[in-house]
């Protein structure tokens, strides 16, 4: 039963009651309209912002923040990197910003500067390294406000969140926060342990729209720095796996080595002090993944190829990594560019929809350019929406994983059945 924080919302595609599509939580918001005000000026100037996320501590996660930060700064870009984990602040430490204290200009805190980028961490506001932070849940709160409404970033082109692992209250603070996030990209080891905790924290994503940028599996492997033999001490491939069934961007592997532990202790950023290694080969792998069109140096021709003849893109509404039987019950959409002449597949990428409601989706999505969509089922009125904007459904799918539906349409072996949704 919706409670005090839900708001009703309906699809209109299916009349199933349970539909995540009609019910849909409202994120809450700083209630002050001023202390709103406030926040969304300060955070007007930054162009984009990522969080870093993983449902499973000891994963490598505040590694990965770090250097991916110093990597958008050795790029060229003005960033921002925000230590949010209260209990647990480590990025002083992996910075060699250890002591160092803060300072405030009228009513703004000065973030700390290394460089081009700006580091702020509840680290600096400790008065001894080992005190610890004994809050509750509306304190951490109101400090993670503060770090993003009265700390001076000025004009950033990225701002990168490192979150304590988890769905608790710090991650869900800064996602109510930060309006417009770019999305999360979720860390993970590669054993079962990690991977069943980051399954809820992708799906926490998803109940709070955020988009899932992609997974990232650390310690995926050990290269022995004597010989080169491969060892998979925490096994390997259990994050790329769980990114296919939950129908998320893959970003890579990046091995277990010894240097980035050491990197870390002594405040030496990874990437940018062993970058001719494989595994900064692999960190600079991810970040490329993660950099905008317009924030790449190629030339536009090189950036973008022109359109091949014969492309199409299909979308395919997802639940759990698989088709959705219901159209209204899709958590977000696999689009895939293909090549109908040739069969293939191009690229495939998620995308988070924007809330289920009459008529918003067969807008949004041929904003996207789609113009196929296969479905499990899918009600008359919004089928008759989509044809409207010359958009093709294919109803009848038998759930699945989106890469194989779309395969199998295109080699013609799609086999459809009844259309579970059609009223």
């Amino acid at each position: 039963m919706p409670n005090d924080s839900t708001n009703e919302r309906s699809c209109g595609t299916c009349g199933d009651d349970s539909c995540n599509g009609r019910t849909r939580p409202q994120n809450k918001r700083p209630n002050d309209g001023i202390e709103r005000e406030a926040l969304a000026r300060r955070m007007a100037p930054i162009k984009h912002k990522i969080l870093v996320l993983s449902g499973k501590g000891g994963v490598g996660k505040s590694t990965v923040a770090v250097n991916l930060a110093v990597s958008l700064s050795l790029a060229g870009m003005r960033v921002g990197l925000l230590d949010v984990d209260i209990h647990g602040p480590s990025v002083p430490k992996m910075l060699r910003l250890e002591g160092t204290t803060l300072a405030a200009v009228g009513d703004a805190i000065v973030p700390v500067e290394i460089g081009d980028m700006k580091v702020m961490s509840i680290g600096f506001l400790l008065r001894k390294q080992d005190d610890a932070v004994i809050w509750r849940g509306p304190l951490k709160m109101g400090v993670i406000q503060q770090f993003l409404k009265d700390v001076d970033w000025g004009e950033l082109d990225y701002l990168v969140v490192d979150s304590p692992p988890g769905t608790g209250d710090e991650p869900l603070s800064v996602c109510q926060l930060i309006q417009n996030a770019d999305g999360a990209l979720i860390v993970t080891t590669p054993q079962d342990v990690s991977v069943v905790d980051v399954r809820k924290c992708i799906n926490f994503c998803r109940q709070l729209r955020l988009p899932v940028l992609g997974v990232v599996e650390n310690m995926s492997g050990f290269v022995c720095p004597h010989c080169g033999e491969v060892t998979d001490i925490f096994k390997s491939g259990g994050g790329e796996q769980m990114a296919a069934e939950m129908a998320v961007p893959f970003l890579g592997r990046i091995p277990l080595d010894p240097q980035v532990a050491e990197a870390c202790d002594s405040g030496t950023p990874y990437i940018h002090h062993y970058k001719d290694t494989e595994t900064a080969k692999k960190f600079a792998a991810v970040i490329e993944h993660l950099l905008r069109p317009e924030d790449k140096t190629e030339p536009a021709e090189e950036v973008a190829a022109a359109p091949q003849a014969g492309a199409v893109r299909v979308a395919v509404p997802v639940a759990g990594g698989k088709l959705a039987m219901h159209f209204g019950h899709c958590e977000q959409f696999v689009i895939f560019d293909v090549d109908d002449e040739k069969k293939t597949v191009l690229r495939e990428e998620s995308s988070q929809p924007p809330p289920h409601e009459p008529g918003v989706l067969p807008k949004w999505l041929a904003e996207q350019g789609v113009g196929v969509i296969i479905a499990g089922g899918m009600g008359s009125r919004a089928q008759g929406l989509f044809a409207e904007r010359n958009i093709q459904v294919v109803v009848g799918a038998q759930s699945g994983p989106p890469r194989d539906i779309v395969q199998a349409y295109l080699e013609g072996a799609l086999q459809t059945g009844e259309n579970v949704c059609d009223h």
